[in-house]
């Protein structure tokens, strides 16, 4: 069975429509950035809502807790096969508010030293053409699907 996640694609409509996308953190990421972007999104368990595991996961990375709707925009598949369910919400976040959740590994590998690092290290607003450049590939889907949502179509 196929991994799965669950994440909320944040909007707002300025002079353009603006998607937040999320930073990993930890060293594997400290240097990449195109491709390297993605939705607030986690795992969750088969017998979970996805819904609430979106909702959940964006508490996670980003430190706030989301009682806006949520529309649905379906499910893409990653290259390494992880599904993942996405939802939207039209929202403003202040970017630099953000507190993530942290996890712990050995860095430098062998050393033996346990570091701990932030799940995602910054948010950032961006245009759907930069969005569309930053986003892990398998989630531009997901962005043409808010596209459309958003022009009424």
């Amino acid at each position: 069975m196929p991994l799965k996640s669950a994440g909320i694609i944040a909007y707002r409509k300025r002079r353009r429509l603006e998607v937040l996308l999320v930073h990993p953190g930890g060293p594997f990421w400290r240097n990449k950035d195109l491709g390297a972007w993605s939705i607030p999104k986690g795992e969750y368990a088969e017998e979970e809502d996805a819904e609430i595991a979106a909702r959940r996961e964006f508490a996670e990375e980003l430190g706030l807790e989301l009682s806006v709707p949520l529309i649905a925009l379906g499910e893409v598949k990653q290259r390494g096969g992880k599904l993942v369910t996405a939802f939207a919400a039209e929202l403003d976040i202040d970017t630099s508010s953000i507190r993530s959740n942290t996890f712990e590994i050995e860095w430098p590998p062998r050393s033996g030293k346990r570091q701990t690092f932030p799940e995602v290290d910054r948010a950032e607003w961006f245009t759907l053409k930069e969005a569309q450049e930053r986003i892990n590939a398998g989630q531009r889907p997901l962005l043409d699907r808010l596209e459309r949502l958003a022009s009424g179509e």
